[in-house]
């Protein structure tokens, strides 16, 4: 009953970070890069496949990848309609593009789906940097504080609630990786006098 219940709880939170993410985006309240949301709707939707084709579990045993599939889809479609020219792809976005491809050929060809799904989750961190240097070089965060915390707090409820190793992994590397995105987003307000 309790695994109902987070699995219930994680879809409806990442529905509402669905709702309130592109709601932040057509408004212009955030600005985000395209590139990260581009690379999160590709390496999630194959992070879901190959782990639904490794045999671990179901959509359910991973739902967080699952709803994920959903909200990064919703931000890259909103950041591609309502996103101004700070948020299209730059120089820097097409080299982290080029490691995504690169991952993405080596599962085509080798249909090794647990490895190709850790190498994936690799391609969902290689996703922030595009964002870390944007925060850098502008020296203005263009990022949600709630929404990531929010994200952060659904991470968390997955990894009490996932089912198999690469459930596991794929929501304890958005734990992590939130965690620093966080950070460096706090780092930038506090070092540049920057809010967002």
């Amino acid at each position: 009953m309790g695994k109902i219940i987070i699995n219930i709880a994680i879809t409806a939170i990442n529905l509402f970070l669905t709702y309130r993410g592109v709601r932040l985006i057509r408004t212009g309240e955030i600005k985000p890069a395209l590139a990260m949301w581009s690379f999160f709707t590709i390496a999630v939707a194959m992070s879901l496949t190959t782990y639904i084709s490794s045999g671990e579990g179901t959509y359910i045993d991973n739902v967080l990848n699952t709803t994920d599939l959903i909200y990064v889809s919703a931000m890259t479609i909103a950041t591609l309609k309502y996103g101004d020219s700070s948020t299209k792809f730059k120089a820097f976005d097409l080299l982290c593009l080029g490691l995504v491809i690169l991952i993405t050929a080596y599962w085509f060809i080798s249909k090794q789906h647990f490895i190709t799904n850790l190498a994936i989750q690799l391609i969902l961190v290689i996703a922030y940097f595009p964002v870390f240097h944007r925060l850098f070089k502008t020296k203005v965060n263009t990022e949600s504080f709630s929404l990531w915390l929010i994200m952060l707090v659904v991470s968390s409820l997955a990894v009490i609630n996932s089912e198999g190793q690469l459930a596991f992994i794929y929501s304890m590397r958005a734990v992590i990786s939130i965690l620093v995105l966080l950070a460096v987003m706090k780092f930038i307000q506090i070092r540049f006098g920057t809010k967002s």
